[in-house]
């Protein structure tokens, strides 16, 4: 029995927890409380997935959603409002595309 439980295809693996994490990543927009609570059960997830798969999107996630913050913070503390917008856009615009790009890899089941 503890054979079968090993031998299940990828395509079965349970992607729940990643899809809820790209769903929290999504509203950004909104508000940034979603992103940080995602980042935040991101990094309290207990190391012990099975799947290869799962963690590099957990690490995907990880990653993209700092790199955002941290564009953000530079943004907020420049002075120039030219540069700080352009900052808040180019963060914006890199987040959607890592978020686009995870998800839909997530979907399909391929590697990012």
């Amino acid at each position: 029995m503890a054979s079968t439980l090993h031998s299940q295809p990828l395509a079965l693996e349970d992607k729940s927890l990643a899809h809820l994490l790209y769903g929290l990543m999504a509203c950004f927009p909104l508000f940034l409380i979603p992103v940080a609570l995602s980042l935040f059960i991101n990094l309290y997830q207990p190391p012990n997935h099975s799947s290869r798969f799962i963690v590099q999107h957990l690490r995907w996630q990880r990653w993209s959603i700092i790199g955002f913050f941290l564009v953000l913070s530079a943004g907020y503390l420049v002075n120039i409002p030219w540069l700080s917008t352009t900052l808040y856009l180019a963060a914006s615009l890199w987040f959607i595309g890592r978020i686009f790009k995870g998800w839909l890899s997530l979907i399909e089941g391929s590697n990012i």
